[in-house]
């Protein structure tokens, strides 16, 4: 992917305006448990970077997602986690499939207050006995006259106690034979809506600035015309919704990385023991030399992925590749920076520490590394049977 002018000048407004507005905060944040979405996204609104790669009918830029997976490194600048995967959760995650199929009246009522930040958008997947298994999940949307009723539990959403509607993925009918594929539709559903609760603000490991719910719908009433596109048809949605959500997720922590390798070469240049620096010693050198280099090999494997989707490829080969080695990234690079800061690098403050607690979710949200490995397996024709 060429990194041009324009490329560059979205990059640095996204940096500026985590240094201006994100990071001075997040601290109060992470201790609160929860971060103002609204006011933050409204920010992020008003200056076009919630809407980059969406539709100018919409309100956004227009951009090819080129642009749009420049924003997310940029979003690397964070000192926290949590904050760029609840941006994420608005921009990669909730609103691609609503975008992509939804109505001109979906569209209007929810996709472009999206997108200007006047609402706040959740994804609503998972549930307890389905994270990485979609396909099973138990919540139910049967269809009465001219509505939806919606009945069953969601788990671990990303922005659920805030967010004004969550895209659900539910069961709008019985498994036809075959699969369990086919009967997954894709519903927009307003969380004021009676019946919903979502009271419930998940204790996190990490991540803890981005508030996380558990969201139970009650006989959920919702108009029919809040369905994406065709009923039936929510799986193939959700599958290709990932793409750009896997694809955010690793662009958005490559920077982090990055600065967790130039912090820990900082201290360990001005930290002595033994008579000279901890970074005097070979291994040490070595090992962030490593690092540094696999973080490289990960950005461009990323920008590899965006240039085939740019190409009007089917890029769910590199993505899930993207996924897999962010992942593992995301656990090796804090997790060996950490060690060289010694009982520094234990404390609860610490960036690198921050870092190893927050960036350790992106080997399991959004796919974990064993989903990543089967899919990429089916797709080289190691096993199980090979895709088109």
């Amino acid at each position: 992917m060429q990194i041009t002018h324009e490329h560059q000048s979205l990059y640095d407004t996204t940096k500026r305006f985590i240094e201006e507005q994100i990071n001075p905060n997040s601290k109060e944040w992470e201790r609160d448990g929860i971060f103002p979405a609204r006011e933050v996204f409204k920010k992020m609104g008003d200056l076009g970077l919630l809407g980059i790669a969406k539709p100018e009918s919409v309100g956004g830029l227009g951009l090819d997602y080129g642009y749009q997976l420049m924003f997310a490194e940029a979003l690397g600048h964070c000192n926290v986690g949590g904050i760029p995967m609840a941006i994420g959760v608005q921009t990669d995650m909730a609103t691609p499939a609503l975008a992509r199929f939804g109505s001109d009246y979906l569209k209007e009522n929810f996709l472009k207050p999206a997108v200007a930040g006047d609402m706040v958008a959740a994804i609503a997947v998972s549930e307890p006995g389905a994270g990485s298994d979609v396909a099973g999940i138990k919540t139910t949307a049967r269809r009465e006259g001219d509505e939806y009723v919606i009945s069953g539990q969601k788990m671990w959403i990303t922005n659920g106690t805030q967010a004004d509607w969550a895209c659900v993925l539910c069961n709008t009918g019985d498994s036809p034979e075959g699969g369990r594929h086919g009967n997954k539709s894709l519903i927009v559903v307003p969380l004021d809506t009676k019946g919903v609760d979502r009271r419930t603000k998940l204790d996190k490991l990490g991540q803890r600035s981005s508030d996380t719910a558990i969201i139970f719908f009650d006989d959920v009433r919702v108009p029919a015309r809040n369905l994406i596109g065709s009923e039936g048809k929510g799986f193939t949605y959700q599958m290709q919704q990932f793409q750009e959500e896997r694809l955010f997720l690793s662009a958005s922590i490559v920077q982090a990385m990055d600065n967790c390798i130039s912090e820990t070469a900082t201290y360990t240049r001005q930290r002595n023991a033994f008579g000279q620096s901890i970074l005097d010693n070979q291994f040490v050198q070595f090992r962030l030399s490593e690092l540094k280099t696999e973080v490289e090999a990960l950005r461009a494997l990323i920008y590899r992925a965006a240039d085939d989707m740019l190409a009007g490829q089917d890029v769910t080969l590199m993505a899930s590749m993207a996924k897999l080695k962010a992942g593992k990234l995301g656990r090796e690079v804090p997790d060996a920076c950490l060690q060289f800061w010694g009982g520094q690098g234990f404390m609860w403050d610490n960036f690198v520490a921050q870092m190893y607690r927050d960036l350790r979710l992106h080997a399991i949200g959004g796919g974990a590394d064993e989903i990543m490995l089967g899919i990429i397996s089916k797709r080289l024709g190691f096993g199980g049977k090979k895709k088109a």
